[in-house]
């Protein structure tokens, strides 16, 4: 068993460990700020593509950033590649709700 020492430093870390300590509270801390701030433009896009249809919603500080979000994750899930994933979001929508 382990005993204190006299000078009382039992658990010493060093100020490296601090310091990534610091950094990782930082970065979760910014993370949760920027995902539960509340953001300008909301959008709902439908796509139709090759015979399916989806809808997805996004959020963002700017209009087009909102738009191509929403545009890319209504694609996500008819669309599949490369390929047919830029023809789906390059492609009229078939509704534009702005929240």
């Amino acid at each position: 068993m382990r005993e204190i020492p006299a000078h009382g430093e039992f658990f010493r870390v060093k100020n490296t460990v601090w310091l990534a300590i610091l950094f990782g509270v930082l970065v979760v801390g910014y993370v949760m700020y920027s995902s539960f701030s509340p953001k300008a433009f909301r959008v709902r896009v439908c796509m139709s593509y090759k015979g399916g249809t989806n809808c997805g919603t996004a959020s963002a500080d700017k209009l087009e950033v909102a738009l191509r979000e929403a545009t890319t994750n209504a694609c996500a899930l008819i669309a599949s590649g490369v390929i047919e994933s830029g023809q789906c979001e390059n492609s009229t929508p078939v509704s534009v709700d702005w929240q």
